[in-house]
């Protein structure tokens, strides 16, 4: 026969146990969410199932664009949730786009923003380009690149014969001379170096901040479902970033399967970098270096007048981003 103590015990663990039954379960984050992502050819939607981290608790609706500024705009239409872009094309919407908010900073390579020539070339400095009919991405860091170097040598876009090209396009006239330097980011640029034998007279080492920033909508962030799940896709893509220095190999491999690029040329990428992509939260030094572009632009006349880019921040995931931020 049980004793007192025995019954009582027993009776206190159904209790719990029943209480634990009724009691809600803890949800997963986003759970019953589609988050909506901007992104590019051969970007995030390759990146996270290639480190195994594409199991996410909610649905991910892929959106590739040709550019940041179309993801700026792509947000203010909300027509998505969270895109990544540098931090220049916000600087275009400051002030008429009061859906979007940069929510956090990512920290990547600027090795890969280059100015290139022919490899015969007699362009050897900066200077070498007054009277040259040099090509860029107009709005783009490969824009504020170019006024950088020319400032550099006291030189403006007067001074040049400036010829605003896609990536795409400017990969063409490159080729086929049109251009005399070209002022360009990314693959596109590792591209010419490997099958047109361009030279870097170049890069933005210490002329480009390497500041990338994620974009989020500003209804998506005020929803604690959406805001879940952008917290958690983000952790995922910082995890993402990790795997892929740790796996250079595979990484290349996969983004050349996604785009038809060799892998050669991302293992290139890889290893001229100038450090890791990390991300984090917002910093103030972030939003300073988006001001010294926005006012650089300013003065250029890129923008009609000066703009105050801070009202475009928000430090709404800061808390969550610390715990997975390697921001130094």
């Amino acid at each position: 026969m049980a004793s007192i103590i025995d019954v009582s015990r027993r009776g206190v663990l159904l209790g719990a146990a029943a209480l634990a039954a009724c009691a809600p379960r803890a949800k997963s984050p986003g759970a019953g969410v589609t988050l909506r992502v901007g992104t590019y050819k051969g970007g995030v939607q390759n990146l996270l199932p290639a480190a195994g981290l594409a199991d996410t608790p909610y649905k991910v609706a892929y959106s590739e664009f040709a550019g940041g500024n179309l993801i700026t705009e792509a947000i203010s239409a909300r027509a998505i949730d969270i895109g990544s872009m540098s931090e220049i094309p916000p600087i275009f919407a400051a002030g008429k786009a009061p859906l979007l908010r940069l929510a956090a900073v990512q920290r990547a390579d600027v090795n890969s923003q280059v100015v290139l020539v022919p490899d015969g070339s007699a362009i050897r400095t900066g200077a070498d380009l007054k009277g040259r009919r040099v090509g860029f991405v107009k709005a783009t860091t490969s824009h504020y690149f170019l006024i950088r170097l020319l400032a550099e040598s006291r030189l403006t876009f007067a001074d040049i014969q400036p010829v605003a090209l896609s990536p795409q396009d400017g990969l063409a006239a490159f080729g086929r001379g049109a251009i005399d330097a070209w002022v360009i980011y990314g693959v596109q640029g590792n591209i010419a170096r490997a099958r047109l034998n361009a030279r870097v007279l170049t890069t933005g080492l210490g002329r480009l901040s390497g500041n990338f920033v994620h974009a989020a909508l500003s209804e998506a962030l005020d929803d604690a479902a959406r805001r879940a799940a952008i917290v958690d896709y983000l952790g995922r893509l910082q995890k993402a970033y990790q795997w892929g220095e740790a796996n250079a190999e595979t990484w290349a491999a996969a983004q050349s399967k996604a785009t038809g690029v060799p892998a050669e040329i991302y293992l290139q990428q890889h290893k001229e970098r100038s450090g890791p992509t990390q991300l984090g939260p917002v910093t103030e030094e972030a939003i300073a270096s988006q001001q010294q572009v926005a006012d650089t632009f300013a003065k250029a006349g890129v923008i009609p007048a000066a703009v105050d880019v801070r009202p475009l921040w928000t430090t709404t995931l800061d808390a969550d981003l610390k715990s997975i931020s390697f921001l130094q």
